[in-house]
């Protein structure tokens, strides 16, 4: 493995076989973190569709936007932090992060999609007459990270098992 300054790094195998849910799990907690970051970057202040919760008035979305913002940032720098350990004991493993990436990004996005906009129907994407193409793209896109994270998680975790498992 080589390092941004081009010297290489030794992986410590065994190490990342031990460390693998926590490479997936950093994964997660970043995926979470950042998916919820651009929802609210771009959906609640760049294109004011939407409040984290839309049931009272501006002052009440607007605070409770805040509310989410660091929550969503605290997923990410705690997911930053896992990252920063599993690569001081030289157990990252890229692949496996990126699957647990996109497994907490699709995750979050499904739940806000299904539990948030239409079981609780706290906010929805867009106010407009019809919602069907914003909640289709909104959860399909949701359901391909979710697939894909999934096969990159399953895919590194047959690399792990002994053989004749």
């Amino acid at each position: 493995m080589s390092t941004a300054t081009g010297e290489k790094t030794e992986v410590d195998l065994p190490a990342r076989g031990r460390a693998s849910q926590r490479n997936v799990w950093s994964g997660v907690l970043f995926g979470v973190g950042t998916v919820a970051f651009i929802d609210e970057a771009v959906f609640h202040q760049i294109l004011h569709w939407h409040h984290f919760y839309d049931l009272s008035g501006t002052d009440v979305g607007l605070v409770s936007d805040g509310f989410f913002h660091a929550l969503s940032w605290f997923a990410t720098i705690g997911g930053l932090f896992l990252v920063a350990d599993l690569r001081r004991r030289r157990a990252f493993w890229a692949t496996r992060w990126w699957g647990g990436v996109l497994l907490g990004g699709g995750a979050f996005q499904l739940y806000d999609g299904l539990v948030q906009h239409k079981l609780l129907g706290i906010h929805q994407i867009r106010y407009v007459d019809d919602l069907l193409a914003y909640d289709l793209a909104w959860n399909i896109i949701a359901v391909v990270m979710i697939v894909v994270g999934s096969l990159l998680v399953i895919r590194t975790r047959r690399s792990i098992l002994p053989a004749g498992r």
